[in-house]
């Protein structure tokens, strides 16, 4: 049953969409929308909460005001009018009619025994009314305040003509359905702004948030095209600081992806080359004897000794492609032991002298302090034996080497210089790389595939060292290489 509702049409329709929707919400893209979404849009929506309250308060203390002083000029009137004691006047009674309907409210006239002797609404005439309000008001604490809730605004003040002899109180109440009017046409203003703004906000969003991840996007887009092997097109990105990092970056490793890629080309053309020519050696020899009749012994062996230096010559080669295989981080075992490193080395020169003395090169010793490290010395040797063959190699007739040792508390330093023919300023980084040969016709003649550098490279940080280059062409080379005198394993770290 639960197979066939995963291979219905509509599971996989909607399992493709919640993948799809999960992809949407994790893009940076998607997150800067709605981030500046919200920058633009919560401010305008606060805006429009926080206007109307200041508006409101205007337009009411506006309106309490006018109201105030309409109070004032009719209780004047009503004083000069001795309306409190007579309660009959045309005048006022027109004026009181006239207040009550320019502003929708009630006027009240109250005598000191608490009776209403005139009512605009004509409802409660010559009844009693006692309140707190009133109360007070006797007591000359005049009122006025605004209840929204309701929509009305309530004055009570005292008829007087000195502020002490109270004859009467006014109480007023006027409606503020006109203010919550004119503040809902201002709303609708402020809505139509609102949604203009939102829309531009919406627009500015959507515009800034590919722009801003439109550098992300070219170099998604130049990785994609490393990807599948093209590594001409660099990348140029002048948007931010962080991008042109990023471009930098990029670049940086293109340029050396392509050095790689062109190294192991022509490794890939020497390699063949390299072990191909043994083999097609050793095969014509053979042919040549077997082309032959009563070949005298001495020719069979110069051949057959030919045949063996070829196939040592193979066994060479395919030694140092296992030798590199082997030396992988991930896979590689140290034999650690304690070893004398000053007796090391010195077996190491005293095993390459013969070599040295063909071109009459000096191999020198410089040794400051007897050094004990913690190394595979079968690899260390391979390592320094590396360096030194190829001073020598690389070096002119009565020439030198020199090989420095030294140490501190914490490393062992070994320096191997030479007098040779030096590597150009632009070759200098590549030395380490696999498969890379500075001078390939010289390379020819001395043998070797472009791995012995790569394999010491390897082994030296295998013990957690490091090692560098100086040279000037014509001048000379110096390896220097730091080691650590006590083994400590990556992992136990």
């Amino acid at each position: 049953m639960l197979d066939k509702i995963k291979d219905h049409r509509f599971y996989r329709s909607l399992k493709r969409y919640i993948g799809l929707t999960g992809k949407v919400l994790r893009s940076m893209k998607f997150r800067i929308f709605i981030i500046l979404l919200l920058i633009g849009i919560v401010p305008i929506t606060i805006f429009q909460g926080v206007v109307r309250i200041p508006i409101e308060n205007a337009m009411v203390n506006t309106k309490i005001d006018r109201l105030l002083s309409q109070c004032n000029i009719l209780k004047n009137h009503i004083i000069s009018e001795n309306y409190m004691e007579t309660k009959e006047s045309p005048a006022i009674d027109a004026e009181l009619s006239q207040l009550s309907a320019m502003y929708d409210g009630r006027v009240m006239l109250i005598d000191n025994n608490f009776m209403i002797i005139k009512d605009t609404y004509v409802m409660d005439e010559e009844k009693t009314t006692v309140s707190e309000e009133i109360i007070k008001c006797y007591k000359g604490k005049n009122v006025s305040y605004y209840d929204s809730k309701k929509q009305y605004i309530k004055i009570i003040s005292s008829i007087s003509k000195d502020n002490k002899n109270v004859s009467g109180i006014m109480y007023v109440t006027f409606s503020t359905k006109d203010v919550e009017y004119a503040i809902d046409k201002v709303a609708e203003k402020m809505y139509i702004i609102q949604t203009i703004l939102a829309l531009v906000v919406v627009i500015f969003a959507f515009f800034w948030s590919r722009k801003l991840v439109k550098p992300f996007d070219e170099i998604g887009n130049s990785f994609e095209k490393v990807s599948f092997g093209y590594f001409d097109n660099e990348l140029s990105l002048n948007g931010y600081t962080e991008t042109e990092k990023l471009a930098q970056a990029f670049n940086s490793m293109l340029g050396r992806m392509k050095k790689i890629d062109d190294s192991r080309q022509e490794f890939v053309s020497n390699v063949s080359h390299e072990l191909k020519t043994p083999i097609t050696s050793i095969k014509v020899l053979a042919d040549s004897l077997m082309m032959q009749e009563d070949v005298p012994n001495e020719i069979y062996k110069e051949f057959f000794g030919d045949i063996v230096n070829e196939i040592d010559r193979e066994n060479e080669i395919i030694t140092d492609l296992l030798t590199l295989v082997r030396l992988d981080k991930k896979n590689t075992n140290l034999n650690i032991s304690q070893v004398n490193i000053n007796e090391l080395v010195e077996m190491i020169l005293k095993r390459l002298k013969p070599i040295a003395a063909k071109n009459n090169i000096e191999l020198v010793l410089e040794s400051f302090r007897p050094i004990l490290a913690e190394v595979d010395e079968v690899k260390i040797t391979s390592a320094i034996t590396n360096l030194v063959e190829n001073a020598i190699k690389y070096n002119v007739m009565d020439g030198w080497v020199r090989v420095t040792l030294n140490a501190d508390h914490k490393y062992f330093f070994i320096k191997v210089a030479d007098s040779g023919i030096g590597i150009p300023d632009e070759s200098q980084e590549m030395v380490f790389e696999r498969f890379y040969r500075v001078d390939k016709t010289r390379a020819r003649e001395t043998g070797g595939t472009g791995l012995g550098l790569a394999i010491t490279k390897n082994i030296i940080m295998l013990h957690n060292g490091a090692i560098k280059v100086y040279s000037k062409e014509g001048e000379g080379t110096t390896f220097t290489v730091r080691i650590p005198l006590n083994y400590v394993n990556e992992e136990n770290r």
